[in-house]
């Protein structure tokens, strides 16, 4: 899997930059449960920090351009986090 955040690119789409954010997720995850078991695998260790890169930044591009994903990302001077529809509501 090819883990490159897309830098000076073209703006993405709110579920473009989703998709980037899940798939980055699951490669975090699929590399914490091999790390566990290689721990001085370097590969795997720069692998887990490019991907926490890539999502770090697909999530503070998504929070800046359409709202908080979670609790802890709303910024600002109000409350914002119920301001987007809720899942049930075609949200997310």
């Amino acid at each position: 899997m090819n883990m490159k955040p897309n830098m000076m690119g073209a703006p993405l789409s709110k579920q473009a930059l989703m998709n980037q954010i899940n798939e980055a997720s699951f490669a975090i995850d699929e590399v914490l449960l091999f790390l566990d078991t290689h721990p001085n695998d370097m590969a795997a260790l720069d692998y887990y920090r490019n991907a926490v890169s890539v999502r770090r930044q697909a999530m503070d591009i998504y929070q800046s351009q359409f709202g908080p994903l979670m609790a802890d990302g709303v910024y600002g001077n109000r409350w914002n986090w119920i301001n987007d529809p809720w899942p049930w509501e075609g949200g997310c």
